[in-house]
């Protein structure tokens, strides 16, 4: 059994989250895209670019163990009640200091990577695991509001790892409905705008999950991009979508799941919403909206 997480920066309280993906579900573009660029099976798989210092790069999740953080106990009923999340904050505050460990090669799908990668930070020095702990967390308390149960990869943000084919087990232990894996990217200063990635076809590995992780990552990139008024990202992707075979926190997984990259840290503009707390809530309100819609007609 899973230790429970520490509370998260804000109290769990019943947000609006059920009504508006109701309401978003009975509106033309959820269910009947206007075009292929808001078609998420439209998107064309695009070559995976390299994942550099990591801002790109696998997921990282659970401390040390890599065993993975359970639900808390007051979780209310709700409209997501009978529905699983895994929720992945990416990379973990002590892989900084761990190389032989995150270095180590573990299995990716067909071949193998690094467990981990120690992810990007801004030019202030604000790092992505905590970004990516912050948002988790907000994002947690308001799946669990609707009724959803959460599971987090990894505890707290002072642990290791865990590696990128434990994260994905962990949410395939889970038999989750859904998986996010939220990082920010380390891309070039002078692009800005986040993206969503899917996973490719993979013979033998995500042949099963590739269409319904493309409808997760459409809700997502729909209600990201309203939400947050980030654009899509102007130096990788394809209007915010990224087909990629190469991510082994994405090619172990049996259930759906994406990665959000919510944005550029090396980017000042993206740089200035990321580090904010009060942006930080309503990326966590839109992201929570994707993936509550996603669930709700699925």
């Amino acid at each position: 059994m899973h230790a429970p997480a520490p509370p998260g920066p804000v109290g769990r309280r019943r947000v609006a989250l059920s009504l508006t993906a109701l309401a978003l579900l009975l509106t033309p573009a959820c269910t009947t895209p206007s075009n292929a660029s808001d078609n998420p099976t439209a998107a064309p798989p695009l070559p995976a670019p390299d994942d550099g210092d990591g801002g790109s790069g696998e997921a990282s999740g659970t401390g040390s163990s890599g065993s993975g953080d359970g639900p808390s106990d007051d979780v209310p009923d709700g409209p997501l009640s009978d529905r699983v999340v895994v929720i992945d904050p990416g990379h973990n505050g002590g892989n900084a200091d761990a190389p032989d460990e995150i270095n180590a090669m573990v299995p990716a799908g067909p071949g193998e990577k690094a467990c981990d990668t120690v992810g990007a930070e801004t030019a202030d020095g604000y790092a992505e695991h905590e970004f990516n702990w912050e948002l988790s967390l907000l994002v947690r308390d308001r799946l669990e509001a609707d009724g959803a149960t959460v599971v987090l990869t990894r505890s707290d943000d002072e642990g290791v790892g865990p590696c990128i084919d434990d994260r994905a087990r962990i949410g395939n232990e889970a038999d989750a409905d859904a998986a996010v894996s939220i990082h920010a990217d380390g891309g070039p200063e002078s692009g800005r705008g986040f993206h969503v990635i899917t996973p490719g076809d993979v013979p033998g590995f995500t042949d099963d999950i590739v269409e319904p992780s493309r409808l997760l990552a459409g809700d997502l990139r729909r209600e990201y991009r309203e939400g947050t008024g980030v654009p899509y990202a102007d130096y990788l992707a394809d209007e915010g979508l990224d087909e990629r075979t190469d991510l082994g926190g994405l090619n172990m997984s049996d259930v759906p799941k994406v990665f959000l990259e919510a944005g550029n840290l090396r980017n000042p503009e993206d740089a200035a919403l990321l580090t904010d707390p009060g942006w930080r809530e309503r990326a966590a309100d839109a992201i929570a909206r994707g993936v509550a819609v996603y669930l709700l007609r699925s």
